[in-house]
């Protein structure tokens, strides 16, 4: 895997659009132990338009670079009202044009969904765009429901492509170094932009998991493992344990590097904080039973008359959400990397109201003392 380099004109990027140094390892800044980063859904909250929504995602790759957080990521997901990331290369060479120097990258692309040429030449075109800016997150569930993964895979055979996961990542792997050997059917297929135009930066492969396969075939692979703790807390410390006891040290990566997806929201108050995280749990409880559509304001959560077995799931999907005051969520982002051994924490903050989510980042910012680009 190659270096991030340093280009003289940096493309969409700008004059700093290529960055010198470690493609995959971050740094911390001001108190913060790990480098802190961003998981953007691109939500879109009931009264707003998709428009808005991406719109709230430029502001906060923007307030995101200028405060010191290390990588903006956007997810794959399709057939959500309440979620506008359905094309994250599409999105990532929007944010791309909008910024300078933060890392940009899919967590993830669902790979099953795509043929890996097709990826390999989204990112390769994007790399070309922001070199040394932009990272290929890789997962392999839908990022939808059953029906729509059909519609997305041209197939009714449920789990197709999902139990391919690994040859994928390699053909896809195969087709960003240009090195398919003599005699393989894609010898003589190149993707472009990529390395048969001459030498060039390539972004760095991710793998991403909410269980132990992706971790042990991350760890297997010598590669760098993203996991949900966002969405399947009970599983994080057992899929990081089998990512570093299964770790082989590769091209891309000497050691293991984990990060984790956390939920979490500050607020100036505990009470705005509930308000606010109370809206993601209604949108969730919404999807989880087959009514997904837009984030609900935070007046139409606090007058929903939860179910018993709804308010069980609700209360239990904010407990894994560090939300309160900035020192409330300082702490508890502390305390899950003492638990978990995380080597970088990607927030995200999927709540009705953008202006929300960007004053949660400038706040934990601001916990951290994270120093602003211009100090």
């Amino acid at each position: 895997m190659n270096d991030a380099r340093e280009e003289e004109a940096g493309g969409v990027g700008g004059a700093g659009g290529g960055l010198r140094g470690d493609p995959v390892r971050g740094t911390a800044h001001g108190t913060a132990s790990v480098p802190l980063s961003v998981l953007d859904l691109v939500t879109v909250g009931e009264g707003g338009t998709a428009t808005d929504a991406l719109r709230t995602s430029v502001a906060l790759a923007r307030l995101a670079e200028d405060r010191g957080y290390h990588r903006h990521w956007v997810a794959e997901h399709h057939s959500m009202p309440g979620v506008a990331s359905s094309a994250p290369a599409v999105i990532l060479a929007h944010l791309a044009a909008r910024t300078d120097r933060i890392r940009l990258g899919s967590g993830g692309v669902m790979l099953p969904n795509h043929a890996p040429l097709v990826i390999a030449e989204q990112f390769g075109t994007l790399e070309a765009l922001a070199p040394g800016r932009i990272d290929l997150g890789l997962g392999r569930a839908p990022g939808t429901d059953g029906a729509t993964a059909a519609a997305l895979r041209r197939t009714a055979r449920a789990g197709e492509g999902a139990e391919d996961f690994p040859q994928q990542v390699a053909e896809l792997t195969r087709f960003l170094d240009d090195d398919f050997p003599d005699g393989h059917p894609y010898a003589r297929i190149h993707a472009v932009p990529g390395p048969v135009q001459g030498p060039a930066s390539r972004p760095p492969v991710w793998l991403l998991g909410s269980s132990g396969f992706s971790a042990r075939l991350a760890g297997a692979l010598g590669l760098p493992f993203a996991f949900a703790h966002h969405f399947s807390a009970r599983n994080t410390v057992p899929a990081l344990e089998l990512y570093r006891d299964a770790f082989r040290p590769s091209a891309a990566l000497a050691a293991p590097y984990a990060l984790i997806g956390v939920a979490a929201l500050a607020a100036d108050d505990e009470r705005e904080a509930r308000r606010q995280v109370l809206t993601g749990a209604l949108s969730m409880l919404r999807l989880r039973s087959g009514r997904p559509g837009l984030i609900p304001t935070p007046e139409e959560a606090e007058a929903y008359a939860f179910t018993p077995l709804e308010r069980e799931f609700a209360d239990g999907w904010l407990s894994t959400i560090v939300h309160g005051t900035p020192d409330a969520v300082r702490t508890g982002l502390d305390e899950l990397v003492k638990r978990t051994g995380a080597d970088e924490l990607m927030l995200t903050s999927n709540v009705h109201s953008g202006a929300a989510r960007l004053r949660s980042y400038e706040l934990v910012a601001d916990a951290y003392g994270l120093p602003r680009s211009g100090a």
